[in-house]
């Protein structure tokens, strides 16, 4: 790790389109302890939950999973009790953004700062491998320069079959040579390569892709729809499901609650609750397609009620046999996955995005019903990657980080323009500005004393001669950047690289891309710089 690299820690406020549940949270509101009791405020997450009968037996299964010699510690210290610290994402073309790797990292960091305390913890990545909205996960962008490289697999699944069970086949060939053009070569990119293959599916491409990468931090990963296993972790997650199947009212019941206790404190429900909405999928025997099971209530024909999953229908008793037999076709919603994940893995701490945490915010009532117990939840940490010669830019406009998210390509470069005009030029425009909103603000004053209606014909006036200042401000930028050529094309490289399209760059840019320029040691990076403290969002100058 290079110990010269320095953050900048930002307010949480900073960030754009963040929900008022998740600056609430972040600003440790405690009015947010009615939908979590289990808020993370101090080391309290550090006294793990009992273990679970089935905890040989996980612990086998993720052995068989991480066979590589780095994950034997963590191993071994889980076969002897310890704790858990959780996180997972969508299994993604080539690693998915950025804030993946944040999830990894804070979830090591959080581990690492247990065990320094005396509580053995593991960090395990549960991959989300079972989602089968396959638009969300078929492509990743690379920078390119001023430009942003998209790259999209082209072989979209004939059925919506669950993500991680798609296969590559040979057309991912041509886009590993393209990642290689736009990575350039390096340890990371050619551990892409190797990852990304014909015959495998995104999940064990993705997977194999952050062992690589991360196994030598102790990160553990974890795929409970991986074909060959899915009976099994399904097998001992199925109480969850079970109760999922027969309590579907009352748990129905209590997220309608939920959602409205939620929405009448002024926060929003992130999943909708519909009548007939389940907290399961059906898999599909034969095609592998993820349906969802939808609930009829109870009627006095169907007392038990009945469920329908694409044209066919199943009592309660069905889905309970089916449960018994064939587990794996049984699957969880997007609200009841993090109870039967933290089911499986007693989960000491769950690390999650600013969407997560308002997911969570829902299934805690499902955790109380269902485990007895909530697990506390902590965010990511957040950051935007600054390259050197993105550095260099800044240092020559004098930007920082707050002031980039503030703006878009066009408006910045207008500010780059306006910094870089003639002292004098500068001055007397400001002159301008301030002397005439001075004498118009006491016009305006004396001629609304004189009549209320001169008054309000004043300000309209007075508000179009001051449209017109600014125009000439704008005037003289757009000369100015007429005469400097390299501004914009510095606004339109600053943007692309830490504020792309108006996106976070942890939100958009492919984290491989990172890991190829600046060395595997970039996970020791992240991993030291989730471990301090830092509220907001980080600014990491590499």
């Amino acid at each position: 790790m290079n110990e010269t690299l320095s953050a900048d820690c930002y307010p949480v406020t900073l960030l754009p389109g963040m929900s008022r549940f998740y600056l609430d949270y972040c600003g440790g509101n405690d009015g947010l302890r009615v939908f979590n009791a289990a808020l993370p405020l101090d080391c309290a997450w550090q006294r793990r939950p009992h273990l679970p009968a089935h905890w040989p037996e996980l612990v086998r299964l993720l052995r068989e999973q991480n066979p590589s010699p780095e994950a034997a510690p963590a191993l071994n210290a889980l076969a002897h009790g310890a704790g858990t610290v959780v996180t997972g994402q969508q299994v993604a073309l080539f690693g998915g953004p950025l804030f993946t790797p944040f999830k990894m990292a804070t979830a090591v960091a959080r581990a690492r700062q247990a065990n320094s305390l005396g509580h053995p913890h593991a960090a395990i990545f549960w991959l989300a491998s079972a989602d089968h909205d396959f638009a969300e996960i078929d492509h990743v962008v690379f920078p390119a320069g001023r430009e942003l490289a998209k790259l999209v697999y082209p072989r979209a699944p004939d059925a919506p079959l669950p993500v991680g069970r798609v296969q590559l086949d040979d057309s991912i060939l041509p886009l590993v040579d393209r990642a290689r053009e736009l990575l350039g070569p390096s340890e990371a990119t050619d551990a892409l390569a190797r990852a990304y293959q014909p015959g495998k599916t995104f999940a064990q491409a993705f997977a194999d892709f952050y062992a690589a990468l991360l196994s030598v931090n102790g990160l553990l990963v974890l795929d409970a729809n991986v074909e060959r296993r899915a009976r099994d972790f399904h097998r001992l997650g199925a109480p969850v499901l079970r109760a999922a199947i027969e309590r579907a009212e009352e748990l129905h019941a209590a997220l309608l609650e939920r959602n409205q206790a939620l929405e009448t404190a002024g926060y929003h429900a992130q999943v909708a609750v519909l009548p007939q909405s389940s907290l399961l999928f059906l898999i599909d025997e034969k095609t592998g397609a993820r349906q969802a099971l939808k609930r009829t209530p109870p009627k006095a024909a169907e007392p038990g009620g009945l469920w329908q999953a694409g044209r066919q229908s199943y009592s309660t008793g069905d889905l309970v046999g089916l449960l018994e037999a064939e587990p794996e076709r049984i699957s969880p919603a997007a609200l009841l996955r993090p109870v039967f994940q933290d089911f499986l893995l007693s989960t000491s701490l769950l690390i999650g995005g600013p969407a997560e945490l308002a997911y969570f915010a829902q299934s805690a009532v499902l955790y109380e019903r269902i485990l007895g117990r909530q697990t506390p939840v902590a965010p990511r940490f957040s950051a935007t990657l600054i390259e050197p010669s993105i550095a260099e830019l800044l240092r020559r406009h004098q930007l920082t980080l707050d002031r980039v998210l503030a703006e878009n390509s066009s408006s910045l470069a207008q500010l780059l323009a306006s910094r870089a005009m003639p002292p004098e030029t500068r001055e007397r425009l400001l002159s301008a500005g301030v002397a005439l909103d001075g004498e118009l603000a006491m016009l305006v004053d004396w001629l609304r004393s004189q009549d209320e209606g001169l008054g309000r014909s004043a300000e309209t006036a007075a508000s179009k001669m001051q449209y017109q200042m600014n125009r000439l401000r704008t005037l003289a930028a757009n000369f100015q950047m007429q005469r400097e050529a390299s501004l914009a094309r510095h606004a339109e490289t600053i943007s692309q690289a830490l504020y792309p399209g108006g996106v976070l760059q942890e939100r958009l840019h492919g984290a491989a891309y990172y890991f190829a320029r600046y060395g595997m040691d970039l996970a020791e990076t992240l991993s030291v710089h989730a471990e301090k403290t830092c509220p907001g969002h980080r600014a990491i100058w590499l």
